[in-house]
Formats: C-alpha cells, structure tokens, sequence
C-alpha cells in the first residue's frame, strides 16, 4: 500500500506539469503568518493551511511535494475507512481484504495520490462519513457525531462540493427517524450538526468569510466553467459530450481498470438480486446524488467523478461472495490488480517530456524551426535554447490562418499531448490527418509512448487522465 502512495512523488524531475497543484503551490508561497490570505479560492483554506504550516521551506518544489504528501497521506486513510466500510456491511475478513487490495491497485487511486491537490482529501471524507453514518446509525454513539461534525468541516472547507460527501450522515440520520418516528430528536439532531459542521468549516477556511467578495467572484467563475457557460480552451473536449455516458465510456475503464470496470456491472446485477439494507442505501444513495450532479455538468474532468472510482470495486465484492473456489479467486484478483501494477511502474521511468526534450536536445539540428502547440502547462522541448519553437494557439480561430506559413517554414512538429488533435476541432481536423498519414510533407521521426492503461489507449479517455503525468509525444521531420 505504502509504495504504489509514497514512492516517486517527486515524478517529473523538478517539473510540475499539473496546473492544479501548480496553483495551490503558488498561492501557499505567497503567503506568510502575518498575512495567511492566499489569494485563491478555487479550494478552500484548509489543504492550504495545513501544506504552509508543514512544509520544511517555502521552496515551490517543496510545497509542491509536501502537497503530494499530505494527498498520499489521506489516500491511504482513505483505504483504512473503506476497509472499515466492508468489514462493517460483509462481515467477512476475506472479502475486506480483497476490497483493500482491490483499491491499492486502482490506477486514478494511485494516480491522485501523486497528484498534490484536493481529491485524495475528498475521497478521505467520502469514506470517513460513510463509515461513522454506519456506526451512527447502528449504535448513536455521539463520538461518531462529533468525528462526523469534524470530518464534514474539512471536506467543506477544502472544496465546496464536498457538501455532498456529508449526505452518508444525514441519510443516518433519517434512516434512525424512521425506526424511532423521533421527529423533534431528528430535527434538533440535524440542526445541530449542520450549525457545528458549518461553523468549524469556516473556522477552517475563514477567508471564505473575509474576503467574501474575491470568494464569490471565483464561485461564479469556476460555476460559469463547469456548467459550460464560460468556454475555454481546456474544456473543448467535453462539446457534443453526453452526459453520464462520458464518465462510463472515457474515465471509469481508464481510473478502475478495464477487469475491476467490466466485472463490476456483474457484481451490481448480483448486489440488485439481494436483499436492499440500509447499511448499504448509506454508501450507494450519497454517491448516486453526487453522480447526478456531477454526470450532467458541461465539465467532465476525471477529477470530478474521483469519489466514486471505490464504486467499481465495491461492486465487484459481490462477485467475490459467490465464490467459493480459492483457485479461481486468486486468478480473479490478479487480473483486476493487473492494471493498476502496469499503470504504477510509469513512475519509475523518467517523464517522457523530459526524455523527448534530451532527445530533440541530442538529434535535432541547430536553429532549427519547430511548430509546436500551446496549452500544455509547460512546452516543449525543455531547458534548450538551441531552436526556434513557435508554440502555436490552435485554441484561437483568428490564429488558424498562418498555419500554412507556419508549416511550410518548419522544419519539424511536435505534437506534445493529445489535447488537441482529440477535441475535433473542425478547424484543425484536417490539418492533423494529413500530418499523421504524410500528405503534407511530414514523416514521423520519433514517438514517446507511455500508455499506461492496461488494453486502452489512454489517448481515448479524458483528457486530464494522460497529459498531466503520462502524454504520448510525437516527432515529426520535414521530408519534402
């Protein structure tokens, strides 16, 4: 579990290619304890309090990594809840075992706890509430009210969607209602917690509150993204997207792993032939709200469906139920985990835009002209001056007109990633299929191949899924 968390989080060797965590680095080195506003407020304060008051420096590879830690720290906590969660509902040892092992080598699990932003925090509080709704339910201890009070606090002031991951209690709550018909105890109940969580969430990210102006100017933006009301350039991808359908056919397969994503529907056709308990309604009803929300915005980022890559897993528990062959479960196991040990041993590799820069370093000649493209975070090739790089703005219809002076006067092009060639772009379709096939004149020299999903083109699912840590970039030669 440690290794496929804390092993090679300082992957891109000094460079960070996640805009992200680039921006809650940024903000975190700007700030200081005389004044701890951080200028942003995409997430909430407490990721950013806890990274500026742990970190050894204010170094911005330093906070970048400590970000990473504390994301590997609460992907691993994660993984002891969900334990917890199937020991709770399956009462069987074995089946919590596989569930954990299941989870370890879930590659979108491996990938964001390498990632130093928000969602290991998330799926954390996910997992947490879902277990102390459980335990709430089942013996009304006020230490798993207060644990939950607690834990609702953190996700609400780490990101505002988190608002969702607090539901596994209230459903807790309701379901107690409807056992005891208490209807002054489960208002009261309810009131109180809804005033502590709230309180102590901006307790912890009081700049909410203070600078209430800059927050809600940055709600109304990052609504007006994700609802497709605002278009930018990284959010092309999701035009002519269908809603809910997007996550099955281009995340799920990519984050859980085409064995685990294929035998889960299985496992869910078994889980609809048993018997429907509330312990189980306290997992499932909480995530189909947030998928109902989340599956119909414009925006389709993999990030946002992250909570729910345990869903597949969990799923697939039922099938392991059934199964009384020891033989045939080890087999079993070994194919679903495979994905996830074939997508992990990416990291030992050096990032291949660092390995495609040393080789146009090593084999291109000087000063020569290359067409590249922009939107990549940071361009290519890295650390040389020798050539003249023309990163051009394909995202800009008024820019489209020089591209056939561009490309008659380059001498090679790179294409770094697969974010624009895959966002059918009418305008570029053409431009693309030619390079590809030879027509203009173009042969393919080199190509940095580093898919990392087991059976898929990792090109194929969403896009923040490949070119953040894993893009596939292609070289080519002016021939004629």
């Amino acid at each position: 579990m440690l290794a496929t968390r804390f092993c090679f989080l300082n992957w891109g060797n000094g460079f960070f290619f996640n805009p992200d965590e680039n921006n809650m680095a940024a903000s975190i080195a700007q700030m200081s304890y005389s004044n701890l506003n951080p200028d942003f407020f995409a997430y909430g304060q407490f990721p950013l309090f806890l990274t500026f008051f742990t970190t050894p420096n204010y170094n911005f590879s330093t906070i970048i990594l400590t970000l990473r830690f504390w994301s590997a720290i609460f992907s691993c906590l994660s993984l002891f809840f969900f334990y917890l969660i199937s020991k709770n509902i399956f009462k069987s040892p074995k089946v919590s075992f596989i569930f954990v092992l299941l989870l370890i080598f879930t590659p979108g699990l491996i990938q964001l706890a390498h990632f130093g932003t928000t969602e290991s925090l998330l799926i954390f509080v996910f997992s947490a509430n879902i277990f102390l709704s459980l335990k709430y339910y089942q013996n009304q201890q006020k230490k798993y009210f207060l644990f939950s009070v607690l834990i609702s606090a953190i996700g609400l002031s780490s990101k505002i969607t988190a608002i969702f991951f607090i539901l596994p209690f209230y459903f807790s709550l309701f379901f107690i209602f409807l056992e005891n018909k208490k209807i002054l105890n489960f208002i009261s109940t309810t009131l109180i917690f809804t005033f502590f969580f709230l309180s102590l969430s901006i307790l912890f990210s009081p700049f909410n509150i203070i600078d209430f102006s800059n927050f809600k100017s940055t709600m109304i933006h990052e609504t007006s993204i994700a609802t497709g009301q605002l278009k930018i350039f990284y959010t092309h991808q999701f035009e002519n997207s269908y809603a809910y359908l997007f996550q099955f056919k281009n995340i799920f397969p990519y984050t859980n792993g085409i064995f685990i994503f294929t035998l889960s529907f299985f496992g869910f056709f078994i889980f609809l032939k048993n018997k429907i308990r509330k312990e189980l309604l306290l997992v499932f009803l909480p995530s189909i709200i947030y998928f109902l929300y989340v599956g119909q915005l414009f925006v389709k980022w993999t990030r946002f469906v992250s909570p729910l890559f345990f869903i597949g897993p969990f799923f697939c528990l039922f099938i392991f139920k059934k199964f009384k062959n020891v033989f045939l479960t080890f087999i079993l196991i070994i194919l679903m985990i495979s994905p996830g040990i074939y997508f992990f041993q990416k990291y030992f590799l050096p990032d291949n835009r660092i390995t495609a820069s040393n080789w146009i370093n090593s084999n291109i000649p000087l000063n020569s002209y290359i067409l590249s493209e922009s939107g990549n975070v940071i361009n290519l090739p890295l650390f040389s001056s020798k050539f003249t790089v023309n990163n051009f703005d394909f995202y800009n219809p008024e820019n489209l007109s020089n591209l056939s002076a561009e490309i008659n006067k380059s001498d090679y092009i790179i294409v770094p990633s697969r974010r624009v060639f895959k966002n059918n772009f009418s305008l570029t379709q053409n431009y693309y299929q030619q390079l590809f096939s030879g027509e203009i004149g173009f042969n393919e020299i080199k190509k940095f191949n580093n898919q990392k999903s087991l059976f898929l083109n990792s090109e194929n699912a969403e896009e923040t899924w490949s070119v953040f840590d894993h893009p596939t970039i292609r070289i080519y030669q002016h021939v004629k």
